[in-house]
């Protein structure tokens, strides 16, 4: 009698993995398009990488080196390279900074997950040792961090520097990062050390000069010139100001409609009228000491009117008008006062202070500062000058970066060297942690530790250094222990990296290792893309069954030969015949 000898089962983490064709079709269409939408932002990496000059169908131009700005601007079709938009606006939302890296990471996390799967690699498993080696990122990075105190201010100021050196306006990084930091510490609540609201920072643009002519006002700025049409002032000391949500103009009907006035004596009667009403309104404003108006705009009729402006005039009375709605909770903040939203409202103790309201002449524009706010809340505003739109634009962008850094820096205070140094270092820990690990997870380890050298390759790529050379005698002084060694651009050469002052928040390293390894281990486990159609006919189906029973004759016949007519035609164009059937089912349901 023969023996039968039973198959020893396979330990599933090491038997290899065999994927039916459309599944490995579908992943690799994902990570080629992913690593397209990598490539694209991964010359713009670092002080010396290239600018992208973006054109909108608009006829709008824009250059910039941001990474969110460059992806969020693409029209990206394929949905995991969505993904990678969305990637890039999360690490701006959770950072602010490092978004050209975290969507360079992921591209080179995706490569390397392509070859682990050529191997036979089951994705769940690599999936999970990407979330190991993540995890065990983390911890050596804050291994690495150096303490940081918010008092430090050279210390905060060096760190928004690296930020702004790799931007267009790099030039004016010694201007711009003192500025952010003493922008953020300004609106930092003592209750609330830790937390940092970056919509009390206001930044405003105005066209003209350059950009070293911004400044930080410890006050409010309005893009817009003070009203004097009617002869009004355009200066005022001891301000004060009230902000009105209420239209100083004669009421209108609440519905559209016309009024024809036939007698001259009634017309007379009608504009004696209307002076009495905003005559009474600036009388009641006038009795409470209000110098200052601040008018929101008014989308139902006009806030203001040149009667109104000109008995504003006559009781000296400052008008800026069409304030946006938005800014009404900052500039309420600001002067610390209450917004009006009634004239039977109007209240001295609902008035903000200023030493100081005046229309000031820039360039060719006017702009209003208000200063010498008497009990002013923890807000700034930021000016910003430049000598074209495009520089503006980018000084905003750049600006709002190295706010950002501060803001990670007051959260979360630690700093890391730069240069590729935290990555290469990483890249030996994890590399050596992997040949401890058993069986598949020490090959998928390996590879997250070699994806993470694509930081200082590209770094000297986009400085034009020999890449291979660089990163070689980077990988060698930090086996030697230096672990804060990385590439210095400008010198091209490696020297320690804190010593030059490139140093960036540990929040912004962490969060791009998090986030870009959340992103890839989602997309290793789509294994198949389902297209859900719309249901448009069996909509219109219901519509004309309904119809039917409203209409009849003409109208009913109009729109089945509609119906029929588009029917056709999506089958044709689809070549499919579902739509068709819904077509039929519906004809038949109406004869």
């Amino acid at each position: 009698m023969a023996a039968v000898t039973a198959a020893q089962p396979r330990s599933s983490k090491t038997e290899s993995y065999v994927d039916n064709k459309r599944k490995e079709d579908i992943r690799q269409a994902n990570i080629k398009a992913a690593r397209a939408v990598a490539d694209a932002v991964r010359t713009s990496l670092g002080p010396k990488g290239m600018d992208k000059m973006i054109s909108t169908a608009n006829g709008e131009v824009i250059i910039t080196n941001d990474g969110a700005t460059i992806l969020n601007k693409m029209e990206v079709l394929q949905p995991a390279a969505k993904m990678l938009v969305d990637l890039s606006k999360s690490q701006d939302s959770a950072a602010g900074d490092g978004t050209t890296t975290v969507v360079v990471i992921a591209g080179a996390l995706l490569k390397q997950c392509l070859l682990l799967l050529t191997n036979g690699i089951h994705p769940t498993v690599i999936s999970d040792s990407l979330h190991k080696a993540s995890t065990k990122a983390v911890d050596v990075l804050t291994a690495m961090a150096v303490p940081l105190e918010i008092s430090d201010r050279e210390s905060l100021i060096k760190s928004a520097s690296t930020s702004l050196n790799s931007k267009v306006v790099s030039q004016y990084s010694t201007l711009l990062a003192p500025l952010a930091v003493d922008s953020v510490l300004s609106v930092v609540d003592p209750a609330k050390p830790d937390m940092v609201d970056l919509r009390d920072i206001k930044i405003v643009k105005k066209l003209g000069g350059t950009v070293d002519d911004t400044e930080l006002v410890k006050g409010l700025v309005f893009d817009k010139k003070a009203s004097h049409a009617a002869g009004g002032p355009t200066r005022m000391e001891n301000a004060k100001i009230a902000v009105i949500q209420f239209q100083i103009s004669p009421p209108k009907t609440d519905i559209e409609q016309s009024i024809v006035v036939s007698d001259y004596t009634q017309m007379d009667r009608i504009l004696k009228e209307e002076r009495n009403y905003i005559l009474g309104m600036i009388k009641k404003i006038k009795a409470t000491g209000c110098n200052v108006l601040l008018i929101q705009k008014s989308i139902l009729r006009d806030a203001v009117t040149d009667l109104s402006l000109h008995y504003l005039a006559k009781a000296k009375i400052m008008v800026i008008k069409d304030v946006e709605r938005e800014d009404i909770e900052f500039i309420t903040k600001t002067l610390n006062c209450l917004p009006i939203a009634n004239i039977e409202h109007f209240r001295a103790e609902k008035l903000g202070h200023a030493d100081l309201v005046e229309e000031v002449s820039l360039g060719d524009g006017k702009i209003v500062k208000v200063t010498g706010i008497k009990d002013m809340g923890r807000t700034t505003t930021v000016l910003i000058r430049g000598s074209n739109q495009l520089v503006i634009d980018e000084a905003e962008r750049s600006l709002h970066d190295a706010l950002c850094v501060v803001r990670c820096l007051v959260s979360k205070r630690f700093l890391i060297a730069g240069g590729g140094a935290p990555e290469i270092e990483l890249s030996r820990q994890l590399g050596a942690w992997s040949k401890v690990l058993h069986g598949m997870e020490g090959y998928c380890v390996r590879s997250f530790a070699e994806a993470l050298e694509v930081i200082p390759y590209t770094l000297a790529e986009n400085a034009g250094l020999n890449r291979i050379a660089i990163v070689t005698e980077l990988r060698n002084r930090h086996a030697q222990g230096e672990i804060n060694a990385g590439i210095n651009v400008r010198k091209g050469q490696i020297t320690n990296i804190l010593e030059e002052n490139v140093v960036q928040p540990l929040l912004v390293s962490t969060s791009a290792i998090t986030l870009a390894t959340e992103c890839v281990r989602m997309i290793l486990k789509i294994d198949d893309i389902v297209n859900v159609r719309d249901s448009t006919m069996v909509s219109t189906a219901k519509y004309l069954l309904s119809s039917r029973i409203l209409y009849g004759g003409f109208f009913l016949n109009f729109l089945l030969c509609l119906f029929v007519f588009f029917s056709k035609l999506c089958f044709l164009v689809n070549n499919e015949t579902i739509h068709m059937q819904h077509a039929h089912l519906a004809i038949q349901a109406l004869l």
